[in-house]
């Protein structure tokens, strides 16, 4: 028995060795040497000139930490949500303003029945915030690529919060569309850079759970600002019921734009300035396994990314020149017309003219509210589905 293993294992035919599987060669060590050496010799771009006019920002000595860095990363998420909640609350605020017989009249719009100026004008004062909230996001996001996620989050606070000020002592039809339009830019600015903070800053593997969470809460902001909206028009002042829920975006805002200083900066973001000891600082507040690797994959990513840095731009996202530049734009595209399509459905009109709906099917105006509310809790409800699988069964 000993002999026959011997001969087993002994010398193999020229038919075994052509027939044994071959090694698949790796990168050799002086290849992985000369990468990490590329990598740690970036050239980091240098600070943004104009960086310094701008308030707010990011602090290592003022981040709050934990001993946990679960619960680092619960409390990113659930500031994340609030800050979304928030853009939730503005979408749906409009919805029973439009119906306040004093606002219409102090707007100049009343009566709105069978008059297709009047009408017009409504819809004008709602649409005109998302006209300026795309004005806000183009800027944020080219903003939050020069001088940080934190600092572009204050910028859009700032904005929201001088626009809900003007929507709440408005006194004409001008004033309102005027604070719509600000408040539309702050907005944004906000909901534009809070996914991809919280998304950069939070651990991967639980990623796609707290951005559903994020969006439940957006729409939450609707159930709330709705059902505030509700109770408020149950006061006999009918001033004081549709200037009272948009004076508390007031408290939202100010939340938002004071509270993200405290918070940590996206690892990612450090890294791409050269801020190496600080992105690990932050990782290390945000994560239970050892950084280093995912500090390297951050550090090949920002290579990656500094190298290609003519595509990451508006115009050369929609006029590419190199290959990267062309696959850059049909990612965009994708990403953009997603969005657009869900919005085409009409889940807007739904949002904001539901009562009217409700109304025009035939029934009452106070069982048109309750129905109108009650969608809204149903459709808040129905994204918790995407909680459950999002990181299960993947985004696609």
């Amino acid at each position: 028995m000993a002999a026959e293993q011997k001969e087993n294992m002994g010398p193999k035919t020229s038919s075994e060795s052509e027939n044994a599987p071959e090694k698949v060669a790796g990168p050799s060590s002086d290849e992985q040497l000369k990468e990490e050496k590329e990598i740690d010799n970036l050239q980091y771009p240098e600070p943004w000139k104009f960086e310094k006019f701008f308030i707010g920002g990011y602090s290592q000595g003022r981040m709050i930490k934990f001993k946990n860095p679960k619960t680092m990363y619960r409390v990113i998420n659930l500031f994340a949500g609030l800050a979304i909640m928030f853009f939730g609350y503005d979408q749906g605020v409009m919805s029973q303003v439009n119906l306040n017989h004093h606002y219409q009249e102090l707007m100049g719009i009343a009566p709105i029945e069978g008059n297709p100026r009047n009408v017009a004008a409504l819809g004008g004062i709602v649409s005109v915030y998302y006209g300026g909230a795309l004005i806000g996001a183009l800027i944020a996001g080219s903003l939050a690529d020069r001088m940080g996620r934190v600092k572009a989050v204050v910028f859009g606070s700032l904005w929201a919060l001088f626009g809900a000020v003007l929507q709440a002592s408005a006194m004409n039809i001008t004033w309102m569309c005027c604070g719509r339009v600000i408040c539309g830019v702050g907005v944004g600015a906000i909901d534009c850079v809070i996914p991809v903070w919280s998304a950069e800053v939070s651990s991967h593997s639980a990623r796609g759970a707290f951005l559903a969470i994020e969006f439940c809460m957006n729409i939450g902001g609707v159930v709330l600002a709705y059902w505030i909206e509700y109770f408020a028009h149950l006061d006999p002042d009918q001033e004081m019921a549709w200037r009272t829920p948009l004076a508390l975006q007031l408290i939202f805002v100010t939340i938002i734009g004071i509270g993200i200083n405290f918070f940590p900066e996206s690892p990612r973001w450090l890294m791409k300035m050269g801020r190496e000891e600080e992105a690990r600082s932050v990782l290390k507040a945000t994560r239970e396994a050892d950084v280093e690797y995912e500090l390297k994959g951050i550090k090949k990513v920002v290579k990656y990314e500094l190298e290609t840095s003519g595509a990451n731009h508006y115009i050369a996202m929609l006029f590419p020149k190199d290959k990267y530049a062309k696959q850059l734009r049909w990612r965009v595209f994708l990403a953009v017309w997603l969005q657009i399509m869900q919005q085409l459905v009409g889940i807007g009109v739904i949002t904001v003219y539901a009562i009217d709906l409700f109304q025009d099917a035939g029934f009452e105006e106070n069982l048109s509210k309750l129905l109108a509310g009650f969608n809204n809790i149903s459709y808040m409800f129905s994204v918790s589905f995407a909680v459950i699988t999002l990181d299960r069964y993947g985004r696609r």
